[in-house]
């Protein structure tokens, strides 16, 4: 049985919701034109154009609408039908209409490639009074929907555009959510409140770890000083566990030769995610979308024998994205970032040892983060599509050597046909966060191909010329995007050993600031971040902001901590430990620093 989300009963009622959904607003909204409503990853939309701006109240009615189509049992019923016929029944529906065009022309790009093959059949569904162009699933009835297991809301962005074009029509976009159960539904509305708590953008700001400053650009983060030390201190020690294991660092351009990345064949693949050329003295330049060819080039530079390799290349290398405004979102979805990027050159016999150590490296990484909950997918080819590139001898070889990996590591995964990277299959380690949303994190990929476009080669035992095998290995991804995804984990209450600011040393009064100045230079000198709060405000407004700012430890000095050389220890859960010696504080902080703990003591 597939784990497939699209193969799930949970899909087809949150599919069928859309269509309820869809019914309901053209009740309420009988001029209104709609366009496409998919299931997503926690529900479902709908995007609409109304004659008028949609409140809460229309919102409200639309979602009594729902219960009471729900209620009235109707069955799902699916027919095939001609282009002339779909034409004849969305005749009013002009953004049905040009997708009924594209589905009977069929698709190809600028340069004549075909995207999506001419259809002569077309698949309606309808429920009641309710049809529309769809290939299902669905459910049966809609008895099979809980009429209180459904949500909907205008969720910001509430703003969409026809076919994500922004040069088109701005369209409504319409959210809900459906589950199984009333107490699913429940779960989830809970889980959303605590996710806007622990919003990335929210917290940013808060703890005054970066901004997005339109005047830069958007998707342009710019990282403030404490956002810069967590990104610094997750940098570090990664760069440590990495040099530990063999890889050695490379740095590279953040722009490369247009015919670079047409050899690879990232620019043809991936042409409309990336900024136009740059002409440079008559050349064209990109700016950098992957890391992997200028990798490949240091390879290249010369020549290896097969006692060389492995040889991992390792860099936090800056790369950039065209990415549409209504897709960026905080430091999750940006248009320039930092991978943690590493290709390893290996030869056929090393396959699969270095595809388990990058996979147990990635399992190591995360668990130090308390990230322990994840599953595997492995990405592999359509062979009917054209996307892909290389032989069926190298995908096979790639394919099999991640998937007898899985088997050895033990682990529970998927095959996703499709999935893969354009040149070679690929295994994503998705973890579950504390609130218990999925993120892809860890992808490593297998590459028969880009060697092979590139013509790399080594020198075997024999002394003839060999073709190496390509690695490619991010454990972070995007450095901005797994920074983000740290700030709603923890919400902001980071392990101390990542927190930029690790202790903050508060004076009673006056005079016990120069006591706490000296202790903050002990505790600096053994490398721990900290700051003396020397304000004018009260001790416990002093206390409120170290625990708004969720610094781990408070050190309070008054007379008698002073004349003891000792501080009273408070920890940011509110947990008194009480007064002590100022060698003990220094010890447990940096034991807990050190070790990369996630308790503070």
């Amino acid at each position: 049985m597939s784990d497939r989300y699209e193969d799930s009963k949970l899909y087809k009622i949150r599919h069928s919701a859309a269509h309820v959904m869809a019914q309901a607003m053209l009740d309420r909204f009988p001029e209104a034109h709609i366009a496409i409503g998919p299931p997503i990853e926690d529900g479902f939309y709908y995007d609409f154009a109304l004659p008028r701006p949609i409140t809460e109240e229309d919102i409200t009615w639309v979602e009594a609408r729902m219960k009471e189509i729900i209620k009235g049992k109707h069955d799902f019923t699916v027919r095939e039908v001609t282009p002339a016929e779909a034409l004849e029944l969305f005749k009013d529906q002009p953004f049905k209409v040009e997708l009924i065009n594209d589905l009977v022309n069929g698709r190809t790009d600028e340069n004549g490639n075909e995207i999506q093959a001419a259809a002569d059949k077309l698949t309606v569904y309808q429920q009641d009074t309710f049809i529309d162009l769809c290939r299902g699933p669905h459910v049966a009835n809609t008895r099979d929907i809980h009429p209180n297991a459904i949500k909907i809301a205008i969720r910001p962005p509430a703003g969409a555009y026809w076919r994500g074009d922004e040069k088109r029509q701005q369209l409504t976009r319409i959210y809900g959510t459906a589950w199984e159960k009333p107490t699913q539904l429940e779960d989830y509305l809970h889980r959303l409140e605590e996710a806007k708590r622990r919003d990335h953008r929210v917290l940013g700001e808060k703890l005054g770890l970066f901004v997005i400053d339109p005047l830069v650009g958007k998707g342009l983060p710019l990282w403030l000083p404490k956002g810069a030390t967590l990104r610094d201190t997750l940098e570090r020690w990664l760069r440590n566990i990495q040099i530990e294991a063999g890889y050695q660092p490379v740095v590279t351009p953040h722009i490369g030769n247009l015919d670079l990345y047409k050899t690879s064949g990232h620019y043809p693949y991936y042409k409309d995610s990336q900024y136009a050329p740059i002409d440079v003295d008559g050349e064209l330049y990109l700016l950098k979308p992957m890391n992997c060819p200028h990798h490949i080039m240091i390879y290249r530079s010369e020549m290896h024998s097969f006692r060389d390799l492995p040889l991992r290349l390792a860099e936090f290398g800056t790369v950039y994205r065209y990415e549409k405004s209504g897709q960026l979102h905080g430091l999750t979805r940006v248009r320039g970032f930092t991978v943690d990027d590493a290709h390893l050159f290996v030869t056929p016999e090393q396959l699969d040892e270095e595809f388990i150590g990058v996979v147990q490296m990635a399992q190591k990484v995360f668990g130090a983060l308390g990230l322990t909950d994840f599953r595997a997918r492995i990405g592999i080819r359509d062979p009917k599509s054209d996307k892909f590139v290389g032989s069926d001898d190298l995908w096979e070889t790639a394919t099999n050597a991640i998937i007898k990996a899985c088997d050895k590591l033990g682990f529970q995964y998927t095959v996703e046909e499709g999935e893969a990277a354009f040149y070679g299959p690929k295994l994503d380690l998705v973890f579950r966060d504390a609130l218990k949303r999925d993120w892809q994190l860890g992808t490593v990929q297998v590459d028969p191909n880009l060697p092979e476009r590139f013509e790399l080669e080594y020198v075997a035992s024999d002394g003839t010329r060999q073709r190496p095998l390509m690695i490619h290995r991010a454990m972070f991804g995007s450095i901005e995007r797994f920074c983000g995804i740290l700030i709603e984990h923890f919400a902001g209450s980071f392990p101390a050993w990542l927190s930029p600011v690790q202790a903050v040393l508060i004076p009673i009064a006056d005079r016990h600031v120069e006591f706490l100045q000296g202790v903050a230079a002990r505790l600096k000198k053994m490398g721990i971040r900290v700051e003396v709060d020397a304000s004018n405000n009260r001790m416990g407004a002093k206390i409120a902001m170290a625990r708004e700012k969720h610094i781990p430890y408070m050190l309070i000095a008054g007379d008698r901590d002073a004349e003891a050389n000792a501080v009273s220890v408070r920890l940011r859960s509110d947990e008194d430990l009480g007064q002590m010696p100022v060698d003990d504080v220094i010890a447990l902080i940096q034991r807990v620093v050190e070790s990369n703990s996630l308790e503070l003591k």
